[in-house]
């Protein structure tokens, strides 16, 4: 399991915008609120995950790290560190399995700090989920943050939703007979996480796996500071308080970027427009 308190330090910026290079012109990502975000004042980044979660996260770090010179130190879920090589590559650019002693260690040390509240069930999306915050009944982040007096940085991500269209997900996945035949001998259960871990199938643009080239938009909302309340980081009605305050924050923000993206969108190059056919 990846350990937050292995000595890391950041990858050259050179190295991380020529990896990414690709996707950055492809998805040409926007920020917003990034007066909220200061280097020399660590926080948990808590935002919304998209679809796979493969396409706006690195393109989020990135921007960080060019723009602001933070760069974030992700709580990934367990499953990504089972992955040989998977594993090995996340671990190279700062990313820890999501355990309370790992957030703990990354606090302690004073980092910039991302976690995604929906983890692997928001990544492994439905039809008709798309911009939905999938958190259950979890406080961790809150609890987390509650208890180091860390503050939160609310975010939202949008356009990573939009360059697939769900063609198949846990839903049909589970009412096949092959589903049905796994749920019940409780493979399902053991492997799959009752078909939540089920990974949709979707398409990109004209039918294949090539995302469409929709515009990423970011937006950083205003810092909630929560030292004065650490004494009470027990308390479960606040930490519920918190993880509330945070989600209808990361709502207001998707809905601010999907306006500017509307009111952006005729501006963009004509090839952009014509391939993504929205």
């Amino acid at each position: 399991m990846a350990n937050a308190v292995v000595p890391f330090t950041p990858p050259p910026l050179q190295r991380v915008r020529s990896r990414l290079s690709l996707m950055n012109r492809w998805f040409a990502p926007s920020f917003s609120g990034l007066e909220n975000l200061d280097l020399s004042r660590p926080a948990l980044y808590v935002g919304n995950h998209t679809l796979y979660g493969t396409l706006d996260g690195p393109l989020m770090v990135l921007g960080l790290y060019e723009k602001k010179g933070i760069f974030l130190r992700s709580l990934g879920d367990h499953i990504h560190f089972k992955v040989p090589g998977w594993r090995d590559m996340l671990t190279e650019n700062g990313c820890v399995a999501g355990t309370p002693e790992n957030c703990s260690a990354l606090m302690q040390a004073g980092e910039h700090i991302l976690v995604y509240p929906g983890g692997g069930r928001e990544v492994m999306k439905n039809k008709g989920e798309e911009y939905r915050l999938v958190w259950k009944e979890r406080t961790g982040f809150a609890r987390m943050a509650l208890e180091h007096g860390y503050d939160i940085i609310p975010f939202a991500a949008i356009g990573a939703d939009d360059a697939y269209r769900i063609r198949y997900d846990a839903n049909d996945f589970n009412a096949s007979r092959v589903g049905r035949f796994l749920r019940r001998t409780g493979i399902s259960d053991r492997y799959l996480r009752g078909g939540e871990a089920f990974a949709p199938l979707a398409t990109g643009l004209a039918g294949t796996p090539l995302p469409r080239p929709e515009r990423f938009y970011f937006a950083f909302g205003e810092r909630i500071e929560l030292a004065s309340l650490q004494e009470q980081a027990k308390d479960r009605d606040l930490q519920w308080q918190v993880r509330e305050q945070v989600s209808n924050r990361i709502y207001s923000l998707m809905n601010e970027l999907f306006a500017r993206r509307d009111a952006e969108q005729t501006a963009w190059p004509l090839w952009r427009r014509k391939l993504i056919q929205r």
